[in-house]
């Protein structure tokens, strides 16, 4: 059996593939048709924690869930728009 590929949209060449959507509904189907797993471990394993982390995003939130849905479909450069800015040594010091 040959390996699944994609033209991935963030690292813009024929790369492996998601085994299946990441999760269900249109956007889970658009990173598994677009997104390498090259890029979705980039997102998932990295930049998704540096979001939550710097951000203080709480999964509980609507509010909170929306933004990081929105900075994953931007790294993932299935969006137009900026990346929240990750690793500012300045954010979160002051109280």
């Amino acid at each position: 059996m040959s390996e699944r590929r994609v033209q991935c949209c963030k690292l813009g060449a024929e790369l492996p593939g998601l085994e299946k959507p990441p999760f269900a509904g249109d956007l889970g189907q658009k990173i598994f048709e677009n997104v390498s797993q090259q890029a979705w471990d980039m997102w998932a394993n990295d930049m998704q924690v540096k979001v939550l982390n710097e951000y203080r995003l709480n999964m509980g939130k609507k509010e909170d869930y929306e933004t990081l849905i929105k900075q994953m479909s931007l790294f993932l450069c299935l969006d137009e728009g900026q990346v929240l800015e990750v690793e500012n040594e300045q954010r979160g010091r002051g109280e």
